[in-house]
């Protein structure tokens, strides 16, 4: 049940980001003075449509029968594959002279329109980030982008996964779910320092102040109708004497260490555009490091030195394994996130908008990063991009694209069982 829902929320987010980029083409085409045909929530095939008439510029529902009309205003359509939206322009081809289409606009207008998109992904990024930089921000990288002077830290405890049977831990009281708010009067945020100074203090008597969801009624004082489930802030002191050292175990229990959360006032639209910054600067290193492991990794395979043939192996396999697709982002990942709670989702949402910006500005045909190169290096030869050229190039990109996104979906299915 968990997975389905981290699906439909990973589907919904997606197709939120997607839509947000071809919102960025439609607002510079419209400022551009570039005539939009559509503009589409999901694709094909259509569940619903409406046309601004561009005499009363009022809206208008369009009849299934006059679907496949040509209108004279914008038609804004429902569709039913939620996978994205698009922005259908007048006279796509950059050869195309009519006026009001998007050949005849100029290359800085070209620019503009191609790279809208890329700038609505790092916008969006930026509002996500200035938000969860008000409400707690998770840490997800070393050396975060924070500023000092307006930053509070606030560190969950760690939580007891697990008690084993006729250990120090049961001994004392302890249960699964419980919080350990310090040791010993000193406050711990790491399993690791727990275990630690568990280890310092071995066969020794520690106190521990936990923190539970619900308590019985020798913990808390309820309303008669409520037996447990009562929400009670009320700390329970544990005592335990630990095992020997050399002992299976010490305590008898398994920790997992929850995220900090850093909180900014002032700084959150900073914080929000340096984090931004920061992560764009890391999806392009990651893409350089992932293209050098690739070539190096191929040109070593040519290498009669066993060891280097081994080694490009390995640097192969890191491409694969750091690259996902839609199975390994909506299967795997977003499921993961939406369990852990709205912060991390809506970090992960960010962090795929920011990845959606950096892919579609590399100069690849297919995407609009490779378009403008496309366009500007025609410009630059004084030559005509004809319709016929810039249809072949964009489409054997594309083909090459759809490979590359089939190959890392049968990699991320066989991950994923």
């Amino acid at each position: 049940m968990d997975i389905f829902i981290g699906v439909i929320v990973g589907l919904l987010v997606l197709m939120a980001l997607v839509t947000a980029h071809e919102f960025g083409h439609f607002i510079m085409a419209r400022l551009s003075g570039v005539r939009v045909l559509e503009f589409g929530i999901c694709f094909p095939p259509r569940a619903i449509a409406w046309v601004k008439d561009p005499k009363t510029k009022k809206w208008q529902r369009i009849p299934k029968k006059d679907w496949k009309k040509p209108q004279e205003g914008l038609v804004f359509s429902l569709n039913w594959l939620p996978i994205g939206g698009f922005c259908q322009m007048d006279g796509e081809s950059a050869s195309d002279t009519r006026p009001g289409t998007f050949g005849k606009a100029s290359f800085w207008a070209k620019t503009k329109i191609l790279f809208g998109g890329v700038a609505m992904n790092w916008l969006a990024a930026i509002i996500i980030f200035t938000v969860l930089a008000w409400t707690g921000m998770p840490e997800f990288l070393d050396n975060q982008f924070s500023l000092p002077t307006d930053i509070r830290v606030e560190a969950v405890p760690v939580e007891i996964t697990s008690v084993a049977e006729g250990s120090p831990a049961e001994a004392a009281g302890m249960k699964a779910g419980d919080l350990i708010l310090n040791v010993d009067g000193q406050p711990f945020y790491h399993s690791s320092e727990i275990t630690d100074y568990n280890s310092e203090h071995a066969g020794e008597e520690v106190t521990y102040i936990l923190e539970r969801t619900y308590y019985d009624d020798s913990h808390c004082i309820c309303p008669a109708s409520i037996d447990v489930d009562c929400v009670c802030k009320k700390p329970i002191q544990a005592v335990a004497t630990l095992n020997e050292a050399g002992s299976d175990y010490l305590l008898g229990v398994t920790m997992k260490t929850t995220q900090t959360l850093t909180y900014s006032t002032w700084s959150a639209p900073i914080v929000g555009v340096g984090l931004t910054a920061q992560l764009t600067g890391e999806t392009f290193k990651g893409v350089g490091q992932m293209l050098w492991n690739l070539i190096s990794g191929i040109g070593s395979q040519f290498s009669p030195d066993s060891e280097v043939r081994e080694n490009g192996q390995q640097a192969i396999s890191e491409v694969g394994d750091s690259v996902s697709g839609p199975v390994g982002i909506i299967g795997v990942l977003f499921p993961s996130f939406t369990a852990a709670g709205p912060a991390n989702l809506a970090f992960l949402a960010a962090l795929i908008s920011v990845s959606l910006a950096c892919m579609n500005v590399l100069p690849i045909p297919a995407l609009d990063g490779g378009r403008w190169l496309l366009i500007a290096i025609y410009k630059l030869r004084k030559k005509k991009l004809t319709k016929e050229t810039e249809e072949k190039i964009v489409t054997r990109a594309f083909m090459v694209l759809l490979a590359l996104i089939f190959i890392v979906t049968i990699l991320d299915i066989i991950r994923f069982f």
